[in-house]
């Protein structure tokens, strides 16, 4: 054998170094910077606490916990019953009115809980409109009848639950129509009843996609903190807000929040733990014939869709106009278009920036897939399951240091005055929005990149474009509208985030959310019935897209 075949045998083979591109540079920024704040909360469980945990421990954290765990046990059931059972009905069943109800009983999604908490507790309580007629008409006085406290645990779960439950609705309602008919039909033909059929074959199909959607109301309850501090309703959330502002100590707020975002992971690993390695496969797909319900059986489903939509939507909006006709204070008009400018100036900031940003991720791992380009996407979709209260906490803790630092190398180098660059500016708080709502920016451009047929790809590489240019020239045309799409969706839910704006908001620089939360606790309800209802009709929008796309869906 020839000696020189051997040594180059024996000699390593030199693999291609493979450079990392700048979009994918650009992907790891994004994901790192999501992370940081979420490993600043951990991270502060270490620092030793030892008489600030003592003193919480003896006072507070137990109601924390126990209201919490009874807020998002209420809540997961009441949405699971509502949910379910209005899509079961709306998707399986025939009954007059069904096709209104279709779209009808996703309409509460677009309102925000903290606001349906301020009208129904006018509506609600001693001396609303409720009350006042029932002694009106009965001569009774106070004393002589009682009601339930909407201001209590029990209305707090109430209002969450009616705002909710379409998270639950739609995801049921499509994994029902996705069911094959062949197997609901065989269950009839071995003669078990409409509702034999859907538990014994129906329900367990949907499981799945049942467990995800009360996973996701789950983790809006943990985030919460309009509702529960307009109910005063002790949880993890008012916590770390007490904590901060209250006793002033961030590395207590940052703690309580660990522990919050500990319950998010349970949470998580429940929908994980139930759905388990769930995968039902019924076949070639085929619409069911409907269940056809006359007489009592038709009016009780109506009743049972009625009830939600009213509850959760229709209701609330008319007692938001009946505020509304009340408000008299003639201050007040030019006081909201500065209001309006700040939450559009901020939503706008964020959705184009979270639209870079799930660009820059999502086109990174379409061009180079693997275990890199999966971490950076699954560490992007973390901030969506996180409360925004605890997000803050994370922004406001690694930017104050800089902060500091950066003043006193400013001073030191160039005499400059210390000052706040970033803490307490419009930067911190975008920086903060971006963090909590990436994921769902990621989620719709991903959807419409996978859209595209990879043949794409290699035909634009063959005519010489490289992947930057391929990106303007050939995906951004085709993703116009799933950009447009993701945008939106996130500069509706930046118009309606309060813990994260409240948290971080710079001096005197107030947004139609934090407007109407101050008018609310100050039982201002006429004044701040105007600017929710501003919020609402922005909210309007993208469930209207959801329900023509629905429609549309039905219809093919």
């Amino acid at each position: 054998m020839d000696p020189s075949l051997t040594l180059s045998a024996r000699r390593p083979v030199a693999l291609p170094r493979i450079k990392p591109s700048l979009l994918e540079m650009a992907s790891g920024a994004v994901a790192l910077a999501i992370a940081l704040p979420l490993a600043v909360v951990v991270l502060n469980l270490f620092v030793p606490r030892a008489e600030i945990w003592a003193h919480l421990a003896a006072t507070v954290l137990p109601d924390y916990l126990w209201n919490t765990l009874l807020l998002a046990s209420g809540v997961g059931a009441g949405v699971t019953v509502v949910g379910v059972s209005c899509a079961w009905l709306t998707s399986m069943c025939q009954f007059p009115g069904r096709r209104g109800f279709e779209w009808a009983l996703i309409l509460p999604i677009a309102m925000p809980a903290y606001v349906m908490a301020y009208v129904y507790t006018d509506f609600l309580q001693f001396s609303g409109p409720l009350q006042t007629a029932l002694r009106e008409w009965t001569g009774w006085r106070a004393g002589d009848y009682v009601l339930p406290d909407i201001r209590s645990l029990g209305g707090a779960i109430f209002v969450l639950v009616a705002v909710l439950y379409p998270y639950v609705y739609l995801l049921a309602r499509t994994a029902f129509l996705e069911q094959s008919g062949s197997s609901l039909e065989t269950a009839r033909a071995l003669g078990h009843g409409p509702l034999r059929t859907f538990f014994r074959v129906a329900l367990p199909l949907a499981r799945p996609a049942i467990v995800a959607g009360v996973a996701l109301a789950m983790m809006e309850t943990l985030a919460d903190y309009g509702t529960v501090a307009y109910f005063g309703v002790d949880t993890f959330s008012t916590g770390v807000f007490r904590a901060w502002f209250s006793l002033g100590d961030p590395v207590a707020a940052a703690q309580i929040g660990a522990l919050l975002l500990l319950g998010v992971g349970c949470v998580l690993a429940l929908e994980r733990g139930l759905r388990g390695r769930s995968a039902f496969h019924a076949g070639p797909r085929r619409a069911p014939s409907p269940h056809v319900l006359v007489g009592g059986q038709a009016a009780g489903a109506i009743l049972v869709c009625l009830l939600p939509a009213l509850g959760g939507f229709v209701a609330p909006l008319a007692l938001l106009l009946r505020l509304a006709m009340q408000d008299t204070e003639p201050g007040f008009s030019q006081r909201f278009a500065g209001l309006a400018f700040n939450s559009f100036t901020l939503a706008g900031i964020t959705a184009v920036l979270a639209i870079v940003g799930a660009l820059a991720i999502a086109y990174a791992a379409r061009l180079r897939p693997g275990p890199l380009a999966n971490l950076a996407n699954r560490t992007a979709g973390l901030g969506y399951a996180i409360p925004g209260v605890v997000i803050a906490v994370g922004v406001l803790v690694p930017v104050t240091w800089f902060d500091r630092w950066l003043a006193g190398w400013l001073a030191a180098q160039f005499g400059i005055a210390p000052q706040l660059w970033l803490s307490g500016t419009i930067a911190a708080l975008v920086y903060a929005y971006l963090v909590r709502f990436m994921s769902i920016s990621l989620q719709t451009v991903e959807a419409g990149l996978a859209k595209i047929k990879p043949s794409m790809d290699d035909a634009a590489r063959s005519l010489g474009l490289r992947p930057s240019q391929a990106l303007v020239r050939v995906h951004a045309p085709l993703l116009a509208r799933s950009l447009l799409a993701a945008g939106l969706l996130v500069f509706v839910d930046v118009m309606k985030e309060l813990p994260a704006t409240l948290a971080m908001r710079p001096f005197n620089f107030d947004t139609l959310a934090v407007q109407t939360y101050n008018l609310a606790k100050d039982e201002r309800l006429a004044e701040a019935s105007v600017v929710a209802l501003a919020i609402l009709a922005v909210g309007m929008i993208p469930v209207f897209m959801l329900a023509r796309t629905m429609a549309r869906r039905q219809g093919a």
